[in-house]
């Protein structure tokens, strides 16, 4: 027969029991809970590495320059800024047709035809001692100064080889261009602007600019534009508008 003594111990037994079971489901739910804790931190710090990550990439990437041959491109001598697309839509413009034009080496189809992309092939072995030119298409409008941004279409290529390196007919829109001194490479300012014996283009004309190397990206062509070092080149330039360069955009004194 049971005694109480032997109940109350059964029971002090039981209640034991209970009570250590409870704290293996205390310590078990504090082990779970600090787990899920450290497991929230480490995602939150993830997801703030990738952030930082993506904001650091996008800035870097609004802070380098085409990698392409375009007029701005800068080189080790003559810093200039992005090329500024004017806000023209994209567009698919049509080949140029009409006459064929050739001069010293440089054969642009479509000659004046200034709704359409020219056909631009050129072939030498010299290398052009100074800016040489032809005018394709004379203009009737204004003439640029040194303080005006211009609006162009353009096709660059190798003067030796007529490998097209950069054309604004094949991004579908034209592109604007500060022509102040450092804003754009020499030759290409110079070939729109005028020098001795080049005279200056007018709105409405299209132009061959053939130049030397020390006038193009000399020995340091922009980084992945497929242009060699000293390489001369051509450019076959429309001038459509002309404007004044506001101040924030020109080039530092």
């Amino acid at each position: 027969m049971t005694t109480n003594k032997q109940r109350r111990d059964a029971a002090r037994r039981q209640l034991e029991r209970q009570l250590q079971r409870r704290q293996v489901q205390e310590a078990a739910r504090k082990r779970r809970t600090l787990i899920a804790t450290i497991a929230g931190t480490i995602i939150l710090a993830v997801v703030v590495v990738i952030v930082v990550v993506a904001v650091a990439s996008g800035g870097d990437d609004k802070k380098k320059p085409a990698a392409n041959g375009s007029p701005s491109g800068s080189d080790t001598t003559t810093p200039s800024p992005s090329t500024t697309p004017s806000p023209t839509p994209s567009t698919s413009y049509p080949p140029a047709t009409g006459a064929s034009v050739a001069f010293d080496g440089v054969t642009v189809k479509g000659a004046a035809d200034l709704k359409g992309a020219p056909g631009v092939t050129s072939k030498s072995s010299k290398n052009p001692a100074k800016l040489e030119y032809k005018d394709l298409v004379v203009g009737k409008g204004e003439t640029p100064t040194a303080k005006s941004t211009a609006t162009i279409q353009y096709v660059g290529a190798l003067y030796k080889t007529g490998t097209i390196f950069d054309s604004s007919w094949q991004h579908g829109q034209t592109a604007s261009f500060p022509l102040a001194p450092g804003s754009v490479i020499d030759g290409f300012s110079q070939g729109i602007l005028g020098i001795t014996g080049v005279p200056p283009m007018k709105v409405g004309g299209r132009r061959i600019i053939i130049m030397p190397a020390a006038l193009g990206y000399g020995a340091s062509p922009p980084q992945g534009s497929n242009i060699p070092a000293n390489s001369p080149l051509v450019f076959v330039v429309d001038l459509k508008k002309i404007e004044a360069t506001p101040a924030s955009s020109a080039p530092a004194s």
